[in-house]
């Protein structure tokens, strides 16, 4: 069951700006990944459903910042259909992303009052997504639609939301681009979180970047 309403968790979102994308099959690595990130300033964290027993991992993960890292609130992410979004809120996400808009996805959330960000590519698909009570939606890939996208939805649908994902960089210029063209929030993965970084378990360089980028985004902002 989820520990924050949607109210809070949207909120969180876009006080920071910043939400964290990452995978892993180790609990062990999940929970230094997620206590460096919240060390780091970040309160909203983003499991990927992209491994065999994802649920079961972000089980684990979920009883860990409840018990260890107050405030830290965790969703997850890459959820594609009804049936596993039901699933990881059955083992605590306070929030569903996906890669792509399925209504049915944001039936079952919005039954337990669950926040739901849809990747949308178009202006249509933010469109049928907020009518289906989506508060924030995900531009994505945001690499390929670009800042001038977010900026072109902003004008006609200035009431939007946006969070972007794909490519977004813990860099000055970049967060800038996406921030000054009207997003909410950013998700940042493989860019907060180096191979090489987690490989050697370098867990004060995660939370020095995560520092870092919160507050150029709090900068452009």
């Amino acid at each position: 069951m989820a520990q924050y309403d949607k109210l809070q968790v949207i909120s969180a979102m876009t006080a920071t700006g910043i939400v964290p994308v990452f995978y892993t099959p180790d609990v062990e690595v999940g929970k230094s990944v997620i206590k460096a990130c919240y060390d780091g300033g970040i309160r909203v964290f983003e499991f990927t459903n992209r491994g065999d027993f994802a649920d079961e991992v972000f089980g684990e993960l979920a009883k860990y910042a409840v018990k260890e890292l107050p405030g830290m609130i965790l969703g997850a992410g890459s959820v594609g259909d009804p049936a596993a979004a039901a699933l990881f809120i059955q083992r605590g996400a306070n929030f569903i992303v996906g890669p792509l808009f399925n209504p049915a996805v944001a039936a079952v959330c919005n039954r337990r009052l669950i926040p739901y960000c849809p990747g949308c590519g178009s202006v249509s698909e933010v469109g049928a997504a907020q009518e289906a009570g989506c508060d924030i939606c995900k531009v994505f890939p945001g690499d390929v639609l670009g800042p001038k996208f977010v900026k072109s939805i902003m004008a006609p649908m200035p009431w939007s939301r946006v969070m972007v994902t794909g490519g977004v960089k813990p860099e000055k210029e970049n967060l800038e681009a996406w921030f000054k063209a009207g997003a909410a929030c950013v998700g940042m993965g493989s860019n907060l979180f180096p191979k090489e970084t987690i490989a050697s378990k370098d867990w004060k360089s995660i939370e020095k970047l995560c520092a870092e980028a919160v507050g150029m985004a709090a900068g452009c902002r």
